[in-house]
């Protein structure tokens, strides 16, 4: 559905509904459960079966947030809770922000005066279509282990600790978050993982391609299966990604641009410092060093 190459770039026709409008929209729908599982099963390597979804104060239904930002907030068969996050916006912040999510979430969803170890499990899945951070990958995932500072050895659980809490190591206990970088996805997909990534990326779904949930949003993800109301509501959304898209792509023209300006005029005050360096080191006096390069005698006197 899109290609983005740089300023302009618009949001290219296709048979199917953008991932991140089919979140807010659609897959809400317990009867589209089966795509959004398919693409956590994929994701998070393990069958993910989505029992209810659950409301989260992160949800925001103002008009920026409309497009800008969407919040799905799940509990898996196991109980865990699943925190799905897709945002187009570029927040510098972001990383902090996850942190915000999953913290709020261990806190919220503990009843008062249970004990710790009714604490929940949490996954922070963050969808964005922006530069996050600077890495080569599209995929990062992150959890907590604790390392020796001398011996270098990871802190196991006890036996008693992996009998009781039904894990194998520490870092299950604590939240894990997986980063997908769409936008820097470019090349064909060769893994069920890359399959959704191309998905999301692009808004098409390959014909051959047989990633888990896949097939079920070939089915029910289609937009000829939307009324004219919900089309022109879903066409008004990719008109906001485009120029959400053209306000970053300037915001970053223009300083690039600053920081050139800023360097050129810092090179030129470089050479007339140098310059009257020079002539002070030959006792020019300082009112004629000033007139020749423009520095005051203050400024002269400090170098």
């Amino acid at each position: 559905m899109k290609k983005e190459n740089g300023k302009g770039d618009e949001l290219m026709a296709s048979n199917y509904i953008r991932f991140d409008w089919a979140m807010k929209r659609l897959l809400r729908n317990k009867a589209n459960f089966a795509v959004l599982e398919g693409f956590l099963t994929t994701l998070l390597n393990e069958k993910i079966v989505i029992q209810k979804l659950l409301e989260s104060e992160s949800n925001q239904e103002d008009e920026f947030d409309k497009y800008n930002r969407v919040d799905m907030l799940a509990e898996n068969s196991k109980g865990e809770l699943i925190l799905i996050e897709v945002q187009n916006n570029n927040e510098y912040a972001y990383f902090q922000r996850m942190l915000f999510g999953t913290s709020k979430l261990v806190t919220e969803y503990i009843n008062r005066g249970e004990g710790y170890d009714k604490v929940r499990k949490v996954y922070s899945v963050n969808i964005v279509y922006f530069s996050l951070g600077s890495g080569k990958d599209i995929v990062y995932h992150g959890k907590t282990e604790f390392r020796g500072i001398h011996q270098g050895d990871v802190l196991e659980l006890t036996p008693f600790q992996k009998q009781t809490f039904k894990v194998d190591s520490v870092s299950q206990l604590y939240p894990e978050y997986y980063i997908l970088k769409v936008n820097d996805f470019n090349q064909v997909a060769r893994s069920p993982l890359e399959e959704w990534i191309y998905y999301m990326n692009t808004g098409d779904i390959p014909d051959g391609a047989t990633a888990p949930g896949l097939d079920e949003a070939r089915q029910r993800l289609k937009l000829d299966k939307m009324t004219k109301e919900e089309l022109s509501a879903y066409y008004r959304h990719l008109d906001n990604i485009v120029i959400l898209r053209d306000n970053i792509y300037t915001e970053r023209a223009e300083g690039r641009a600053e920081g050139r300006a800023e360097g050129l005029m810092e090179g030129r005050m470089e050479e007339k410092r140098e310059m009257a360096h020079n002539m002070k080191s030959l006792n020019i006096p300082l009112d004629t060093i000033s007139q020749v390069t423009g520095l005051s005698i203050e400024e002269i006197k400090s170098l």
